[in-house]
């Protein structure tokens, strides 16, 4: 009987929700940085777990292709044959391009995300998080995930692309169907059938509002996704519909899986929440370090282009290179004592917003709402603690927190 890969369980969504990938990780780190891993998809492929072997595929985007694969593993094995039959966004969507078409994609629409653009959004999102802790305040107890940190940067990605507020609780479940199709919760039929259908219904609901747009001032993302301009054309209708799902997604996945497992550190370590209390200038700090910890994308998927050698192992042209950012953000080489939670950790080069070409687009976005709702949370609700089991997605790629039952001091919170 074939011996089972010791970082099998690394492909099984349901092990993110009740296991423990940081111990698999610690120990590729130290055995094994470059793993060739097989597990429940049909194509194995090389596991990088170091922060500088991450930095290496990263810096060398055209031998680790970005563009010839999703940046994802696949949901399961059916999933993986079908990868070629279904529209997934190859050479139009940000994170599947390479350069230089890429550079020139990105900065036809990068515009509202740079720090002065994104500046302006502070005064506005610190009222929506005082608004959102309001609501639940006087009941003295919510679920942090569901209650909070998922409506607070849905909420503001939905005002900058100016989606009617009826349809906001509409993205929220598309997104969480594209992205965590492996949880029941989600699921309208198989985890791929979910993924597909969710996918589908935020592009085709981002495409339509943009082309309505198309050739009016811009004043919102979706209406620059219509109007912007790519090597002298307006952008076609997939770049609209894929990088539509993109900006939902990275709106608010990166922000709430953060939030949540931030405050779960705070109720855990109370004297990490107390330096912070008594030195609000660790704010920023403490942010840099909450990306760090919860490594919001747990993993991305590249294509070797060309023989590369890693670390002494040799990934053969067409091989699949997944970058495990987690275990990166964890690594001993890099991080001193990378187990512990410390809110003023300096210097702190985690990767959770990527490197080089592919740096998230929304960091300065989802930096401004971290500070915002984690000071809001700290200071509102100064007694929060669990009320219950903390409940984990079913997910290879954002195993964030699923359900966080807190409760508090019952009181009235004043508009900001």
């Amino acid at each position: 009987m074939e011996q089972r890969d010791f970082a099998y369980d690394l492909t099984d969504p349901a092990f993110f929700a009740i296991g423990d990938p940081y111990a698999i990780w610690r120990r590729m780190r130290a055995e094994d940085p470059v793993h060739l891993t097989r597990g429940r998809i049909r194509t194995p492929f090389w596991s990088v777990t170091r922060h500088e072997d991450a930095l290496t595929v990263f810096r060398n985007p055209a031998v680790f292709s970005s563009q010839r694969v999703s940046p994802l593993l696949p949901v399961d094995t059916y999933a993986e044959q079908h990868e070629h039959e279904r529209e997934d966004g190859k050479g139009a969507i940000l994170v599947m391009t390479d350069p230089p078409f890429h550079t020139a994609l990105r900065k036809s629409y990068n515009a509202s995300f740079l720090p002065r653009a994104i500046a302006k959004w502070e005064e506005p999102a610190r009222k929506l998080a005082r608004e959102i802790i309001g609501e639940v305040a006087p009941r003295g107890r919510c679920d942090l995930v569901s209650d909070i940190a998922a409506r607070f940067p849905l909420a503001i990605i939905c005002r900058m692309m100016d989606v009617p507020r009826d349809d906001w609780s509409s993205l929220l479940r598309w997104s969480n169907m594209a992205i965590a199709s492996d949880e029941p919760e989600y699921q309208i039929g198989s985890a791929e059938e979910t993924r597909r259908e969710g996918f589908l219904r935020i592009s085709t609901y981002c495409h339509r509002l943009a082309l309505e747009r198309r050739g009016q001032p811009v004043k919102d993302l979706l209406g620059a996704m219509g109007n912007a301009e790519v090597d002298g054309r307006k952008w076609n209708d997939r770049e609209i519909a894929f990088n539509g799902v993109l900006t939902v997604l990275g709106g608010i996945d990166t922000t709430r899986n953060t939030t949540a497992g931030a405050m779960l550190e705070f109720i855990r370590h109370p004297g990490e929440l107390e330096r912070l209390r008594a030195n609000p200038a660790l704010m920023r700090t403490a942010v840099e370090e909450a990306l760090r910890w919860t490594s919001p994308i747990a993993h991305v998927r590249r294509e070797a282009t060309r023989d590369f050698e890693l670390r002494g192992r040799t990934i053969r042209k067409g091989d699949w290179v997944v970058v495990w950012i987690a275990s990166a953000n964890r690594d001993e080489e890099v991080f001193p004592d990378p187990d512990r939670f410390d809110v003023g950790r300096t210097p702190n080069e985690h990767l959770a917003f990527l490197y080089g070409e592919h740096y998230c687009l929304g960091a300065h976005l989802a930096r401004l709402e971290l500070r915002v709702i984690l000071s809001e949370l700290i200071s509102q609700l100064p007694d929060l603690q669990l009320d219950g089991e903390v409940q984990w997605t079913q997910s290879t790629q954002v195993p964030g927190i699923k359900h966080m039952p807190v409760r508090f001091t019952p009181h009235e919170v004043r508009p900001a």
